[in-house]
């Protein structure tokens, strides 16, 4: 696989608080890559430092061999990435349709279809039905879905997801995690933040383990899936 996606040694503040101490991690071209970890481990500032909404001082990251350190987030946006906060910051008084009408970008990639609505429909029927309901009245899961249906209306190609699963129930939960299976299947590039072993576990290639601003173990799934002093140490509550 071809490296979309790489941090090398990155530390990052907020204001002369360290939070990150050197991370480093790689997302391929095509991958679901989930970083695991505590409330508090330091993945969130990961996902904010790559789309420019925490400053990394140090260190380099770069998406398909272009910078991101220093650009503002319109710019890194501009770049192909995409990114759903653990907050899902709608617009309250649009519909759902308004709501992703306004996200509505050009395509930077010949390589993956652009989004449409109705493109977003299919992947989120339950979206359809609500159309012209203001997202102010949604529920929490409905607000996710719209959400990532928003960020994919700017059709990027990595898409960075915080908690997607946090506060939402289990059926809506297993809704989310093959939604997100199916956005891998069509070439798009993932990189989340999850607390929800289980949930993460089932639709990542590979996981980096984050505990205290750093990575503490890296490797495949199946791989994490065999050390359970990893999950012990640094994952269980």
């Amino acid at each position: 696989m071809t490296a979309g996606l790489v941090l090398e040694d990155i530390h990052t503040y907020y204001g002369t608080s360290h939070i990150l101490f050197g991370v480093s991690l790689v997302v391929n071209r095509g991958e679901c890559v989930c970083l695991l970890g505590r409330n508090g481990a330091g993945k969130t500032t990961i996902l904010k430092t790559i789309i420019g909404l925490a400053s990394g001082k140090q260190g380099r990251a770069t998406y398909n061999d272009q910078s991101l350190l220093g650009l503002p987030p319109y710019e890194i946006a501009r770049l192909g990435i995409g990114y759903v906060p653990d907050d899902r910051i709608i617009f309250p008084d649009l519909t759902v349709r308004e709501n992703l009408e306004i996200a509505a970008k050009s395509p930077i990639s010949t390589d993956l279809e652009s989004w449409t609505i109705e493109r977003i429909y299919g992947l989120f029927p339950s979206l359809q039905a609500l159309d012209g309901n203001k997202g102010g009245y949604l529920s929490g899961g409905e607000q996710q879905m719209l959400t990532m249906g928003r960020t994919l209306m700017g059709n990027p190609t990595l898409m960075l997801l915080d908690e997607p699963g946090e506060g939402l129930a289990p059926i809506i939960v297993a809704e989310i995690a093959s939604q997100i299976k199916h956005l891998k299947a069509l070439g798009l590039s993932i990189l989340f933040a999850e607390q929800n072993m289980k949930f993460a576990m089932e639709i990542s290639d590979k996981a980096y383990v984050i505990e205290g601003g750093r990575v503490r173990y890296e490797g495949t799934i199946g791989d994490l899936e065999q050390r359970p002093e990893i999950k012990t140490k640094y994952l269980m509550v």
